[in-house]
């Protein structure tokens, strides 16, 4: 099946992005269409070209439909979702009769649309070629793709003789197709291939610059995203996504947010809608604002979201003026963000070592009312285990309205400072820390802090999901990690996102957010670290 998400990168030294002075020229009407796909409800029996076309002509029928209504808003890019043109869950056999070759647009200009005849079994592309030329706007969709080979020439090549990927394809606003993308990090998707070797695909638009495409699983490991937005400066994505929702880290919204937040990049998000598979939530995302929809009620349909965003590539030139740049940390400090001030309590001066890993056994506090410190020589709660998305925790319960706690998984401890509302019926609520490689449905190394509400009244259903929460709580979350990539999110109840009024690094390696002020419940705060140096790791079973 496609995959699900993670990663973003923080970058270490600045980045540059948009600096919105009002003017007309620095933005751009982006859309993404949320479909509710049709499946193929036998997807492991081969079909015949004619019965896939079938098929496949009802899910474009749709996309016809959102093209020209997106047109009509002004949208000058419409991204659609990964998996919506054919579905999911084909052998390699079965999906046979959905492939179509897609040429390499940086060998062969071709428009479909125009010149229909020049490929033969192409009848997707012309149809999506002619979409995007009727309704004069960029159109990203996804499909599956065969690239006929030799062993004789390349010993990667399937014995069957081609390559079967999972293609995103870009025409532009004439029908020309203009970039083409394999899938790199696949889901468990037995249909197709990883392709050989890394690429890394842009296209560029008279509106605004250069676009970086990559799919879905893709976005939680270093290539293509990271590469693409640290080292190649791009910073406008276009992200076609089968993504499952799995509380309380990484629903797909929720990492969409903590993507675009923490590696300063406009993120244009389209997901399959599939509810019954737990498979919603799309997005178009900037380090500054969100237009977002989630919903998993059953008999919802699709949903098309559109947004005047900010042109952020650097070496842009809309209209006849370059937009204004200024430097930014790649963690963007949100409007009406609270400044450091006295009325937060600051227990750095308590914290000797961060990495110990026994919890504190000291509290700071500071109330409002005179701005009073006090120590409480109490101990707090002892941590325990509990499994979150798979992994071995190690979590500490909160106790009372407001305190200072710490959670450390081995010598990876998470610092959490917190302030809370009494709920109407008492919440449970946990600081956990985990550091390790993550081996449940894809394997990558993680350092984690995260701030979690329990599901249940007792500490065994932490870790568990949830999307309610009524506690409001002030906090300042942190911990030193030994790697850049930090992804910071928060997320309130009703899957509403939030965001961080303040994030970044301070001396020493640690990372830290805070936010005050939610009207929402919370459900998590979390820092979700990508130590992508580490994925490889093997594990061994007398590993201790």
């Amino acid at each position: 099946m496609a995959s699900y998400g993670l990663s973003a990168a923080i970058l270490g030294a600045c980045v540059l992005a948009i600096h919105l002075i009002g003017a007309e020229e620095t933005l751009y009407v982006a859309a993404v269409y949320e479909h509710r796909v049709i499946l193929n409800p036998r997807p492991g029996v081969p079909l015949r070209r004619r019965a896939a076309l079938e098929h496949m002509e009802k899910n474009l029928h749709a996309f016809a439909e959102q093209a020209a209504l997106a047109a009509l808003q002004g949208a000058h890019i419409l991204v659609f979702p990964e998996d919506a043109i054919h579905g999911f869950n084909y052998t390699r056999a079965s999906v046979a009769s959905y492939l179509e070759t897609v040429p390499d647009p940086e060998e062969v200009t071709w428009s479909p649309c125009a010149d229909p005849g020049r490929f033969s079994n192409t009848e997707v592309l012309r149809r999506l070629s002619c979409m995007a030329r009727k309704n004069r706007l960029f159109l990203v969709a996804n499909m599956p793709d065969r690239q006929p080979c030799s062993r004789a020439s390349d010993p990667l090549c399937p014995p069957d003789g081609q390559y079967q990927f999972n293609t995103d394809v870009v025409f532009s606003d004439n029908g020309t197709l203009v970039a083409r993308y394999h899938k790199q990090n696949l889901y468990f998707e037995a249909a197709f291939d990883t392709p050989p070797r890394n690429k890394y695909v842009t296209f560029t638009t008279p509106f605004a610059g250069r676009f970086g495409v990559f799919t879905c699983f893709d976005i939680l490991f270093r290539e293509p995203a990271v590469t693409l937005v640290r080292d190649m400066g791009v910073r406008q994505l276009v992200y076609p996504t089968a993504w499952m929702n799995q509380l309380p880290l990484l629903a797909a919204v929720q990492f969409q947010r903590s993507f675009s937040y923490s590696a300063g990049v406009t993120l244009l998000a389209a997901n399959v809608r599939a509810a019954a598979l737990g498979m919603t939530g799309s997005g178009i995302f900037t380090p500054w604002e969100a237009v977002y929809h989630h919903d998993s009620t059953e008999g919802e349909q699709g949903r098309l979201l559109v947004s005047r965003v900010p042109v952020l590539d650097p070496l842009a030139v809309v209209g006849h003026a370059r937009p204004s740049l200024v430097p930014f940390s790649g963690h963007p400090k949100a409007e009406g963000a609270v400044e450091e001030d006295e009325t937060w309590p600051d227990c750095n001066n308590l914290q000797a070592d961060t990495r110990r890993r026994k919890p504190e056994a000291t509290f700071c506090l500071k109330e409002e009312s005179g701005y009073r410190e006090e120590l409480l020589a109490e101990e707090p709660t002892p941590p325990f285990t509990s499994t979150m998305m798979y992994d071995n925790f190690t979590l500490v319960l909160l106790q009372g309205r407001e305190g200072n706690l710490t959670a450390c998984d081995g010598s990876f401890c998470c610092h959490l400072l917190f302030r809370r509302s009494d709920p109407p019926e008492e919440e449970l609520y946990a600081l956990g820390a985990f550091d390790g490689l993550h081996v449940v449905h894809g394997t990558y190394y993680l350092e984690v802090c995260a701030l979690v509400k329990c599901p249940g009244q007792h500490k065994g259903s932490c870790g568990g999901e949830t999307e309610r929460a009524q506690t409001l709580i002030d906090f300042q979350l942190d911990g030193i990690f030994s790697t850049e990539h930090v992804y910071a999110g928060v997320l309130g109840s009703g899957m509403t996102l939030d965001r961080p009024d303040q994030s970044g690094w301070q001396s020493g390696g640690r990372f830290y957010m805070k936010r005050r002020g939610m009207t929402t419940g919370l459900v998590t705060a979390v820092l979700y670290g990508r130590v992508y140096e580490k994925d490889s790791c093997l594990l061994s079973a007398d590993s201790p």
